[in-house]
């Protein structure tokens, strides 16, 4: 058992003020250490991400001429491409920056009330670029497909000689594969980033209940 689960059974076991008070004291400072080190991980697990996207993204897209050739087909031309992308990535550096902010903010506060503050704010942060990136792999897979389907002429040709029932099962197939996809992204951000929101959480809840 940690020092700070020891604290928390000598709050609960009903010592004398002075006791209280001290301990009291003592249980901000490894709060505090504890949620500057989670957002610090945090931090780093962000940059591993944005590195990892980077190289998935890049490499075929310099590697391969016919991969280059194929997305400027699909989305017009070379210069749509290079927009989405600078778009992407910057979402994905602004919140790297956030986080860095957040980080910074938890590790200099010296006040309870605002290392909640900034704990709830990590949340948000957390909150908000998961749901962007869900709602990003949406619309892109439903653009990819829609490109599939009706521009590509190879892949059109064969689907305009589908019967209704092969349509359908072919339209069943298309909805259950994105469905799954955008469950295994969301798998990745409930895991990658859920366990360390719920230690962030659980010390959130821990100051409020102390009211150090």
């Amino acid at each position: 058992m940690d020092e700070l689960e020891l604290l928390k059974k000598d709050w609960q076991s009903g010592g004398s003020r002075e006791e209280v008070q001290l301990s009291s004291k003592e249980i901000y400072p490894m709060m505090h250490k504890k949620s500057s080190s989670i957002v610090k991980t945090l931090f780093y697990i962000s940059i591993a991400e944005l590195i990892f996207w980077v190289l998935v993204n890049s490499y075929p897209y310099f590697a391969s001429d016919d991969y280059r050739a194929e997305l400027e087909a699909m989305y017009g031309n070379g210069t749509v491409v290079l927009g989405l992308t600078i778009f992407s990535y910057s979402i994905v550096i602004l919140f790297v920056y956030l986080l860095y902010k957040s980080y910074k903010s938890i590790s200099v506060t010296d006040n309870a009330k605002t290392l909640l503050k900034n704990i709830l704010k990590t949340r948000k942060i957390i909150k908000y670029y998961v749901i962007y990136n869900l709602v990003a792999v949406f619309l892109s897979m439903s653009f990819g497909l829609y490109y599939m389907v009706y521009e590509n002429p190879e892949i059109s040709t064969q689907f305009a000689k589908f019967s209704d029932k092969q349509m359908f099962l072919a339209t069943v197939f298309m909805i259950v594969f994105t469905v799954v996809l955008i469950f295994l992204f969301w798998l990745f951000y409930r895991i990658i980033y859920g366990i360390l929101l719920r230690r962030l959480n659980k010390n959130y809840k821990e100051l409020k209940k102390y009211e150090v």
